[in-house]
């Protein structure tokens, strides 16, 4: 789906999330990477094989 020099990750490798934005509504919480990964505000994302990745936001420590 890339067409990018160099190219973007795959949807499948570690770093996705690297991927250009190619569309983003952030009024609906939600960006498309060029790589098919839907990427939401909570920062949950949902791959283009249909699987899951629950949020996964940084927890402050506690002090």
């Amino acid at each position: 789906m890339c067409t990018h020099n160099p190219m973007c990750p795959a949807a499948d490798s570690p770093d996705h999330e690297a991927a250009i934005v190619v569309a983003a509504y952030p009024e609906q919480g939600w960006s498309l990477l060029c790589n098919g990964v839907l990427l939401f505000e909570d920062t949950g994302e949902l791959l283009p094989d249909g699987q899951v990745i629950a949020p996964h936001r940084p927890v402050a420590a506690l002090v």
